[in-house]
């Protein structure tokens, strides 16, 4: 059986990508993606806590976190063409529509 320090390392890892992407790039898209994996690192950790407990409390909130993360996928995707087609751009830095 592998132990579970192998999982949370790689979930530490993954989360640690995850935040790298969404503070360094300034692509919207890569951004995006970037939280997407932060959430499946979060999603790795929950399985693997709730499989050393021994019981599916970390797998029925894994079920629920990708319900959440494909509304969330469905909606920022929608506002990212949104603000394609009136910018014509999806650089965080140029992106101001809730500015005065």
């Amino acid at each position: 059986m592998t132990p579970i320090s192998y999982f949370m390392a790689l979930s530490a890892i993954l989360f640690a990508i995850g935040v790298a992407g969404v503070m360094i790039r300034r692509n919207v898209i890569v951004m995006f993606l970037s939280i997407e994996l932060m959430l499946n690192a979060v999603n790795l950790a929950f399985v693997a806590l709730g499989r050393r407990m021994g019981s599916m409390d970390g797998q029925v909130i894994v079920f629920f976190v990708i319900t959440v993360a494909a509304a969330e996928a469905a909606v920022g995707l929608a506002l990212i063409v949104a603000v394609f087609r009136n910018r014509e751009t999806v650089n965080a830095d140029e992106l101001n529509l809730l500015r005065w």
